[in-house]
Order: C-alpha cells, then structure tokens, then sequence
C-alpha cells in the first residue's frame, strides 16, 4: 500500500525555487513519490509568502492546487483544539500553526509520512509520545 504524502512548505518552496538548498533533494525525492499530496491552507499561505519575491512562484504552487498536485482535506476549524494543544505542547520550539496542522494530519491520515525539510519534524510527536514518518534530507 501506497503511503499518503503530507507535504511542507519548506519543500514546496523548494520544488518551485530553483535557487533553495534543497531543490535537487526535493525534486529527485519528488519525481519517487505518487501525487497527490495532502497539506493544509496553513502551509499554501506560508508557501505563497515565502515565494513573494519568486517570480511566478505564488502561481505555481497555486497551480499545483488547481492541477490535483496537491490537496486540502484538513480543516482548521474542525481541529482548532488539537492544534492549540500541540502548539502549547512545543511553544519552546516554537511550532507554527501550519507545523500543527501537519503534526494533527499526520495522526489523522492513516499510513501517512510528512515530506518535509524542517528540523523540528523530528522533535514533534504524533498521538502524544509516536515518531512521525518523515522523508526529510539526512543532514537535517
């Protein structure tokens, strides 16, 4: 069975940057996996600001939306207590709202692993005290 890929912003930001550290790690481990991927509005509005000074790059992660590349089945809303909870949990990392939301979707998305290129993935905890899956650089 295929895992169910949550992705991060970093590596989107990645993907789409060809200037960022990681977008060679990020596109080769890209081209192994099977899209879609899942992540939240959180991370596409983190994305689309860390893209500001990228030309074209707030279109193309919202074409990646539009193409079924990505998609959103997360609501905040619903999840609001989850997420202050873990956000209070690791207030000395500190976590973001969209590191909480992925954190809250990996414990709702069976079978899932979080693509990521962010450090405090492996500080984070799913379901209280469970490593959370991660493809995420080596050197990280």
């Amino acid at each position: 069975m295929d895992k169910t890929i949550i992705v991060d912003s970093g590596v989107l930001v990645a993907l789409i940057d060809k200037r960022e550290q990681y977008h060679q790690w990020s596109t080769e481990q890209a081209q192994k996996l099977l899209p879609p991927f899942i992540t939240c509005e959180a991370v596409i509005s983190e994305t689309c600001f860390l893209l500001r000074n990228v030309h074209k790059g707030k279109d193309a992660v919202l074409s990646m939306l539009e193409d079924g590349i990505l998609q959103i089945d997360f609501s905040l809303s619903n999840e609001i207590s989850k997420i202050k909870a873990l956000m209070s949990k690791y207030e000395n990392v500190p976590m973001s709202l969209a590191d909480g939301c992925l954190v809250r979707m990996s414990e709702l998305v069976d079978n899932s692993v979080v693509f990521t290129i962010d450090s405090d993935f492996r500080i984070y905890r799913k379901n209280g005290k469970k490593e959370i899956p991660l493809i995420i650089p080596d050197s990280i």
